[in-house]
């Protein structure tokens, strides 16, 4: 909690106490289901919990804002921006059902209502999104393909609706392969962990 509190010190006492809770919650799930690689658990708040909140340094989403994760995995970046956006509506889903049924159980445990989370493959969607979040579940050619159909044309942010990605690495040749203009946000502008020297959020406006 004290690397939260370091880089989001404005957190009201209820953001705290749902993010405090993470720790535990994801010990004991993860404990029964994998979600997160083992050795992953011990660095939770670092490599899952603050890099997924590096989304919230780029973009900050008003109340009403609908977003979908996709491939969530265990639940990032979503939960995550769900306790840091109480005012948003997110839309998580993955195609593995188990991974869901945990992701269903932290939402719970965490009094997360505006969460919503669905085994479903993106590409079954029909609904429409402000932005969809993730986190390098696939190369960025396909992941446009998969989620273009559900970008909203009502946009009332700053910046256009789109993707909001995090990726590690080099990006050229990937970046290359999309029509889309891309702006790459480098997260060790905003966290000095050595973790993130390499780490970033893709925004691909759609």
């Amino acid at each position: 909690m004290e690397l939260i509190d370091q880089y989001f010190p404005d957190l009201t006492a209820d953001q705290r106490d749902k993010f405090g809770q993470m720790g535990e919650l994801y010990e004991y799930w993860n404990a029964r289901v994998n979600v997160i690689s083992r050795q992953d658990i011990d660095t939770l708040y670092e490599r899952h919990v603050l890099h997924s909140l590096g989304i919230a340094k780029v973009q900050q989403f008003r109340p009403g804002t609908a977003i979908l994760d996709v491939g969530t995995g265990g639940g990032f970046p979503g939960v995550p921006l769900a306790i840091m956006f109480p005012e948003a509506q997110f839309h998580l889903v993955d195609s593995i059902g188990k991974k869901i049924r945990v992701v269903q159980e932290i939402v719970n445990a965490l009094k997360l209502d505006n969460v919503r989370a669905e085994q479903v493959r993106a590409e079954k969607l029909d609904d429409s999104y402000e932005f969809v979040v993730s986190r390098a579940v696939t190369r960025m050619a396909p992941f446009v393909g998969w989620v273009k159909k559900n970008i909203s044309r009502n946009s009332f942010h700053d910046r256009r609706n789109g993707i909001l990605y995090l990726k590690g690495g080099d990006l050229a040749e990937e970046l290359s392969e999309i029509k889309e203009k891309a702006q790459i946000y480098e997260l060790s502008d905003f966290f000095t962990e050595e973790f993130f020297e390499t780490k970033k959020v893709v925004y691909v406006p759609l």
